[in-house]
């Protein structure tokens, strides 16, 4: 039963990154078929949720890691 659970949650978090990979790899087509700059991506809600996740996730476990 541990398994089942375990196996559903990686399947709802890689799910929700697939979702939001394509999300971004749309911001990016329609970017360039306006030839927007190229961080113009980058300053949407898709950019900016990867881009809170890439430096916002190394601190939370950094800290999680020094409160033990």
């Amino acid at each position: 039963m541990q398994g089942t659970v375990t196996v559903i949650k990686l399947v709802a978090v890689f799910a929700a990154a697939t979702m939001l990979g394509r999300w971004f790899q749309d911001e990016i087509k329609m970017s360039a078929v306006r030839k927007e700059p190229w961080h113009k991506p980058y300053l949407s809600l898709p950019g900016l949720i990867i881009l809170a996740a890439m430096f916002l996730l190394p601190v939370l476990i950094w800290i999680i890691k020094s409160s033990k």
